[in-house]
């Protein structure tokens, strides 16, 4: 298991917001893997792991816990199984970190999972910031590539 302390350089500002709320439940880690990162979430529904696998996308990108929470947002996706609902779900909320204005919820919530017909109804409470690009091992990244390959495991 890799491990999943990352220094953020947190401004002032960032380390306040921080100390203001409560720490989030996190519930995912990232392992090891030779050309990407891969994230493995858990959670004691389907809705929590959903909630855990948006929430460590967004965690691999910026300290989460610095974001403070203004406003909500609204994602909503459909699949034709779990998988591909859990990709599309996750993808859409790329969508809204890439066309928002860089939007970083604090914490997603799936309001509804509609298990027949693959759809899910989901919300995310954030700051609409205008974020400064990630240093990413000393290189500034500009562009965020994310390929799945997802194992839904039911108990």
């Amino acid at each position: 298991m890799a491990d999943n302390y990352r220094d953020y350089n947190l401004t002032a500002d960032q380390q306040a917001i921080k100390a203001k709320y409560p720490p989030l439940n996190k519930k995912y880690e990232y392992l090891d893997h030779t050309a990407d990162v891969q994230l493995h979430a858990w959670g004691d529904t389907l809705e929590e792991t959903f909630e855990q696998c948006a929430m460590a996308m967004f965690g691999y990108m910026t300290d989460t816990e610095t974001v403070e929470p203004l406003d909500t947002i609204e994602v909503e996706a459909e699949g034709h199984d779990l998988p591909s609902l859990l990709y599309n779900f996750l993808n859409e909320w790329l969508y809204k970190f890439s066309a928002d204005q860089f939007f970083i919820p604090r914490e997603v919530k799936v309001l509804y999972i509609d298990r027949m017909r693959y759809k899910i109804r989901s919300i995310g409470r954030c700051d609409i910031c205008w974020v400064k690009l990630w240093t990413l091992v000393g290189k500034k990244q500009t562009n965020l590539y994310f390929k799945y390959l997802f194992k839904v495991c039911r108990p």
